[in-house]
């Protein structure tokens, strides 16, 4: 094969994968707009595929079903959120708190503590207990965020017994998953600005 050849192969390869994750991308985003907007129970090949602006039989070329479908969903929201708070944790410098603090506060970004993006994370969680697909998805996303937190914590405490690193670390993350849960259910008792104030408040008092 000519070296020509191989480079007028190489090209139509190229422009398919890029219009391969054109499509990807425009049907995840289409499903989380229609979870959005119907619910997670509602959402079906139908209202993806109408959001797209797109058939229902390319959405079941690229992701085989609606599970398939949802699963990509909620892995790329969770990768969007891992860069965001990964980002952060590249930035903070060395400083122990300064990097806990970088955790916390993407926690509370607009990006990431957004209406709509709290109204994604819950219609998941929600269903964590019949979907094992979701519950995985969570924990292997979940394990390297605590563990940020608890390398911070350990780097503060360094007097402290391994258990209670641990146990100050769980603390925080659930703290501010509590206040995801706030800002979801009463948007109007407060602020992700508000709650990232208590949240610290939270961690001088413990640290």
């Amino acid at each position: 094969m000519t070296q020509e050849t191989t480079k007028s192969t190489e090209k139509p390869r190229k422009e398919r994968k890029a219009n391969a994750d054109k499509r990807r991308r425009q049907l995840l985003e289409a499903t989380r707009r229609s979870i959005i907007e119907h619910g997670l129970a509602r959402t079906t090949l139908a209202t993806v595929a109408a959001e797209a602006g797109l058939s229902q039989g390319v959405a079941v070329f690229y992701f085989k079903s609606k599970n398939g479908l949802l699963v990509e969903t909620l892995r790329a929201h969770y990768e969007f959120y891992d860069d965001t708070w990964r980002a952060a944790l590249a930035q903070a410098g060395p400083d122990p708190m300064d990097r806990l603090m970088a955790l916390i506060t993407a926690d509370f970004s607009e990006d990431v503590c957004s209406a709509e993006s709290l109204s994604l994370w819950f219609a998941f969680w929600g269903e964590q207990t019949f979907v094992p697909q979701y519950a995985e998805v969570c924990r292997e996303f979940d394990r390297d965020r605590v563990a940020a937190i608890r390398e911070a914590c350990a780097a503060l405490m360094t007097d402290a017994p391994e258990e209670e690193v641990h146990r100050v670390a769980q603390w925080i993350d659930t703290l501010t998953d509590g206040f995801w849960q706030n800002l979801h259910l009463q948007p109007t008792r407060m602020t992700p600005a508000e709650c990232l104030a208590s949240t610290r408040a939270m961690i001088d008092a413990l640290i």
